[in-house]
């Protein structure tokens, strides 16, 4: 005869085990300087950011899961404020979540900067629950390098139009298919098409401030849109040729990639 046994007896406490099982998830904020890393995301060859940020982690928290981040910022590309979540079961939160930003920087490397870390709902994704992000992109226009910028900032030393990149920039704006400034990847994008809330150029000094926001970006969009603003910016085309260029949903036809050291993931929002 089969002799059932009480769930408790089968399994244990039930509340010990929930305990045990229990996840947490932590959101973090960071900064790094991209010149050193391939990178936000884990390479194959090469170092990135992620990879360096989850081995120091272990050193505290050993069940931690993978860091998930809420982009994938390009070879020498910098950030402020990528956010990125991850998962450990409760019982290895061994420090406050304020206190892991104190450990964390003891440990990273100074281009690297945990900025803040907050315990989050088990829902919140850093990716999927973005509702857009900030980039910003600094380019030096002058005939010499300012060397405190050097590494975080694209030299142009041929004088831009302000007014021209300003006119241009508007034409940027709203819902639009940004195939045309959007580099090829392995796969075929399913939709071009994206939408962009902001598109400043401001001057102060010889440094010019590109700021860009939007839901979303197609890969390296944000360096496409700069090339071929400064392209404006030095009498390549007059301002009201962009809708035109983007009408034509081809990347040879429209500006440079304006290279990955001046660009900056400044803030993902939620």
């Amino acid at each position: 005869m089969m002799v059932v046994l009480p769930c408790r007896a089968r399994f244990g406490n039930g509340k010990q085990m929930d305990q045990k099982e229990r996840k947490i998830k932590l959101k973090l904020i960071i900064a790094y300087h991209g010149g050193n890393y391939q990178g936000w995301q884990t390479q194959k060859s090469g170092i990135g950011v992620q990879s360096v940020i989850e081995t120091k982690l272990k050193n505290f928290f050993h069940k931690a899961g993978p860091l998930h981040g809420s982009s994938r910022t390009d070879t020498g590309v910098h950030a402020l404020g990528m956010t990125a979540h991850l998962e450990m079961p409760s019982d290895s939160l061994i420090m406050e979540p304020k206190k892991i930003r104190l450990a964390m920087n003891a440990l990273l490397p100074s281009d690297i900067r945990i900025i803040s870390a907050v315990r989050v709902p088990l829902r919140f994704h850093a990716q999927f629950d973005a509702k857009g992000k900030q980039y910003q992109y600094r380019i030096w226009n002058h005939p010499s390098m300012n060397p405190l910028l050097d590494g975080l900032a694209w030299h142009l030393p041929v004088k831009l139009n302000l007014q021209h990149m300003q006119k241009a920039s508007r034409h940027f704006l709203g819902e639009r298919d940004f195939q045309s400034v959007a580099s090829a990847r392995k796969y075929a994008y399913e939709n071009t098409v994206r939408t962009l809330t902001r598109c400043d150029v401001r001057k102060q000094g010889n440094e010019f401030k590109i700021i860009i926001e939007g839901d979303a970006f197609l890969y390296k969009m944000c360096r496409g849109i700069v090339g071929t603003l400064t392209a404006v910016g030095k009498g390549k085309w007059q301002a009201d040729e962009v809708p035109g260029l983007l009408l034509t949903k081809k990347r040879s036809l429209t500006g440079m990639n304006a290279p990955a050291c001046g660009l900056t993931l400044h803030k993902v929002f939620y």
